[in-house]
């Protein structure tokens, strides 16, 4: 038997009227996506894990407060988007340290980069973390911007209303 490829849309409303198997797939469709979505928010994999069950949890808990007023999937950004800046917030409360502070003395320690490029998975490897590095400087509400956009390839109107700005705001 050949199964019709259900929207997300559909699928939520299945899940609502109690259909299990519609969570399923939802959670196989959007696992990764959220996953990636999350860490490039946080750059750091296992926060990302532990957001994307937060954010399937809720999806689960709260699956009658999705309305059709909007996509599943802008509803299930802003979701996710939420916690990653709820964690961010915590994060950024926590005391840290750079290595430079723990020397004794004066010396300034300093990573080197690689010059050396190897193969095409390499040049990829260290573009990403070039991406990483330079998306985690970003102001929060720059980063996400960016990251639903560049990275998850959403439209600017799916954009705005997951961070509640105005469409024209998004663009620029």
């Amino acid at each position: 038997m050949i199964e019709t490829q259900f929207t997300d849309e559909e699928l939520i409303k299945k899940f609502q009227n109690g259909d299990r198997k519609a969570y399923n797939k939802l959670v196989f469709r959007y696992k990764d996506r959220l996953h990636h979505f999350i860490y490039r928010f946080l750059n750091d994999a296992d926060r990302a894990d532990d957001l994307v069950q937060d954010t399937l949890i809720k999806l689960y808990t709260h699956k009658n407060s999705y309305k059709e007023i909007a996509l599943f999937s802008t509803w299930i950004y802003t979701i996710a988007g939420n916690l990653a800046r709820t964690e961010l917030r915590k994060i950024k409360r926590r005391n840290t340290y750079s290595i430079s502070d723990l020397s004794k003395n004066d010396k300034e320690f300093v990573v080197e980069t690689r010059s050396e490029y190897g193969q095409n998975d390499k040049n990829r490897e260290l573009l990403s973390e070039n991406i990483q590095i330079v998306l985690s400087k970003l102001p929060s509400e720059f980063r996400i911007i960016i990251i639903l956009r560049d990275i998850q390839e959403l439209s600017y109107e799916q954009i705005s209303k997951i961070v509640s700005l105005p469409l024209g705001t998004v663009k620029s």
